[in-house]
């Protein structure tokens, strides 16, 4: 912390205030203030957002990951129980730091991460932030297995997506099942795949697709928010993950990542002659 930092921290009257910056999947940003005004930093307005507030802001200099909470009234228009429990805003970037309500050019980062666990409970909200450092957590190498670890069209699968996605239709919604007004280009070409919402109370999130049939998808689950007939979708070709299916439908199989003819453990068990 600079000294100028600490002087307008650490006087008798301090005017400091937080101050988030959240940036969703989708493009979306905000940014919302403690303070009892408005503050407008870097060109983004920071509404007022009363009950808002940091708690548990734990840092360290070492490898343990770092991790934050906020909690607050779910009262301002642009964060609300309908999009947190819709999935909006899994995985959003925020940024923390306390600034100086008076001067806002002078500010003090407190932390950054990615929305975790987020729970509700009569009108109020906790979410969890997640460091960088958390990615420290991850497996280092990975698991074998006889289906493909690669997601398709990644970076390791290679398979080109521009000619694989389809803009359709919604004509009839029943439950998890939806009738397009365009069918497939191969049998369950997009099961396994994605489904996102260009319209309607769903605009903007995603939902995996379990699998087609003609001009019928089934979603693994039912639509989030309420789905009308007529709504623009897109869909995007999914892969079962099976060496067979890299190979004869994506002529992909030098790229499978995974090991289909490695024995699995049940090799141990067995006895001989059986």
């Amino acid at each position: 912390m600079s000294a100028n930092a600490a002087a307008w921290l650490v006087g008798e009257c301090t005017s400091f205030t937080f101050c988030w910056r959240i940036e969703r999947r989708d493009g979306v940003a905000i940014g919302l203030t403690a303070h009892d005004r408005d503050l407008v930093i870097d060109g983004i307005v920071h509404r007022a957002a009363p009950g808002i507030v940091p708690s548990a802001i734990r840092r360290s200099d070492g490898l343990d990951a770092d991790s934050m909470e906020v909690t607050g009234a779910l009262t301002h228009g642009a964060i609300g129980e309908t999009d947190l429990l819709a999935g909006r805003w899994d995985g959003a970037r925020v940024a923390l730091f306390a600034v100086d309500w008076s001067d806002v050019s002078r500010r003090v980062p407190l932390g950054d991460g990615v929305i975790g666990g987020i729970e509700t409970r009569d009108g109020d909200f906790s979410a969890e932030l997640r460091g960088s450092a958390a990615l420290l957590d991850a497996p280092v190498a990975e698991v074998t297995s006889p289906e493909c670890r690669a997601s398709l069209g990644d970076a390791r699968c290679r398979v080109p997506m521009a000619a694989r996605r389809t803009l359709a239709r919604v004509t009839a919604i029943d439950g998890a099942t939806l009738t397009l007004d365009v069918e497939e280009p191969v049998p369950n070409g997009w099961g396994s795949g994605v489904l996102r919402w260009f319209g309607g109370a769903n605009s903007g999130l995603e939902d995996a697709i379990d699998a087609s049939a003609g001009a019928t998808v089934t979603l693994r689950e039912p639509p989030r928010l309420v789905a009308e007939a007529g709504t623009l979708v897109e869909l995007i070709e999914g892969c079962d993950k099976r060496l067979e299916t890299c190979a004869g439908r994506f002529a992909n199989a030098i790229n499978f990542q995974g090991e289909p003819f490695l024995p699995g453990i049940d090799l141990l068990t067995r006895y001989p002659g059986l």
